[in-house]
């Protein structure tokens, strides 16, 4: 796969032979002919006409995660919440039912229990782990489930084999998050997955200076096969005139091409060439970063489980998962460097461990080839109430560490400090 990461999608073929993909910083693209630019409009040929809907650098970006994700075909747009939101737009429609773990990042909670549910789309929740309650909460009306494949943030596993199977019996699209892991650690297709969406912002750049996010169809869902749960894209378009079921080939699926025609251009989220081409930079060291980070992080994790200071580590390799089986099965490769640590003394232990730090960065942001901590209760989870907090692992003495490529014992020494800092307000409370 090392490979795909450095040529997938690019061969040298501009003019120029440039080796590294061009930043195409153009809004618009001539055409030689009023004709070509019509055809182009009506759906009759391939091509660019404004940046809003894509542009040369964006496509060599999609063609390459495809290649990395084994899928069909990928749209790239402006953010992870972009491609979350897409995704499900382009799935879900009024009156529908959406099936989701209850762990998942607070952003993509917050859009499916305000703004999608604004949308008409009904959302349950159920525990990732029980099968049965998956199976319960599909009915009818569901049209597709989401899960994230490496819960953000205390780095839970699903069992996406089971849970495809579970879907795939009753007709329902299979969306897996999968950030965290990327496909330099696990390929959700192999397990199932209809549609895989990744904040390229994060792991895929992996130096904190782009945002982006994709949208992979694996190609396995085919909206043919049950024709009335998919209207939007079996019956004819009176918008674009076509059936975008019958649009398929190189770079195009169904549902990515009802994706980007309608939402794409009707958002604007629109991903700039520049931040294609720092997300295709970031992209060609993704296997040797998460190699390094994912050992790195398993170490820290590891030490973390020995400290007086640390209530729980809620990392794959802690004790007692219930996510041990799965993770021994589908991570051979590692599971990124994202994990947390739950401080005995609540938010006061927690503020002070953070600004003890000095080689780690306060930051919300995860996937960086620096160390980040922040306190997911009263940032990225500030907006959900205490119990679903709780639920998706935000705890009041929780902190989230996304792990970079400093050397380990640097880390540890700068993780240390913290845990000093929490101790002396942990014995306080006591």
């Amino acid at each position: 796969m090392g490979t795909q990461h450095v040529h997938a999608g690019w061969d040298a073929q501009d003019p120029h032979g440039s080796i590294v993909p061009p930043i195409h910083a153009s809004t618009a693209y001539a055409h030689a002919t009023h004709a070509d630019l019509r055809d182009l409009f009506a759906r009759r040929r391939e091509g660019f006409a404004y940046a809003r809907s894509g542009n040369p650098t964006t496509r060599v970006l999609e063609e390459r995660v495809a290649a990395l994700e084994g899928g069909a075909a990928a749209l790239a747009v402006a953010s992870g919440q972009a491609a979350t939101t897409i995704a499900l737009c382009a799935l879900l429609a009024p009156g529908t039912h959406l099936v989701a773990s209850e762990r998942l990042y607070g952003g993509t909670t917050e859009f499916l229990t305000d703004t999608l549910a604004d949308l008409g789309v009904e959302i349950t929740t159920v525990d990732p782990w029980d099968l049965t309650a998956w199976e319960r909460a599909i009915r009818p009306e569901t049209r597709a489930v989401l899960v994230e494949s490496l819960a953000n943030p205390g780095c839970e596993a699903v069992d996406l084999d089971a849970i495809s199977a579970i879907a795939h019996a009753r007709d329902v699209a299979v969306v897996v998050d999968s950030t965290l892991a990327t496909p330099a650690l696990y390929r959700p297709g192999d397990h199932g997955a209809d549609v895989v969406v990744h904040s390229a912002t994060k792991y895929l750049s992996g130096h904190g200076a782009a945002m982006a996010g994709v949208i992979v169809d694996t190609g396995r869902f085919d909206p043919r096969r049950c024709p009335e749960r998919w209207p939007r894209l079996t019956e004819a378009s009176a918008r674009f005139g076509v059936v975008f079921a019958d649009e398929r080939g190189p770079g195009c699926t169904p549902l990515l091409a009802y994706a980007r025609a309608k939402y794409v251009t009707d958002f604007g989220a629109t991903l700039p060439a520049a931040s294609a081409h720092a997300v295709l930079q970031g992209i060609e060291t993704l296997d040797l970063r998460m190699a390094r980070i994912s050992a790195t992080a398993a170490d820290l994790a590891d030490w973390l489980g020995s400290q007086a200071q640390v209530a729980r580590v809620n990392h794959p390799s802690a004790p007692g998962r219930p996510d041990a089986r799965i993770i021994a099965r589908d991570f051979p490769r590692g599971t990124a460097g994202v994990f947390s640590i739950d401080l005995s003394g609540g938010e006061a232990a927690a503020e002070a461990f953070c600004d003890a730090l000095e080689l780690c960065t306060i930051a919300v942001n995860i996937g960086d080839v620096r160390t980040l901590a922040c306190h997911p209760a009263t940032t990225t989870h500030s907006h959900l109430p205490p119990a679903r907090r709780a639920v998706c692992g935000a705890g009041d003495g929780t902190v989230r560490l996304s792990i970079g490529l400093e050397d380990v014992e640097d880390l540890r020494a700068d993780l240390a400090r913290g845990l000093a800092a929490a101790s002396g307000i942990s014995a306080l409370a006591a």
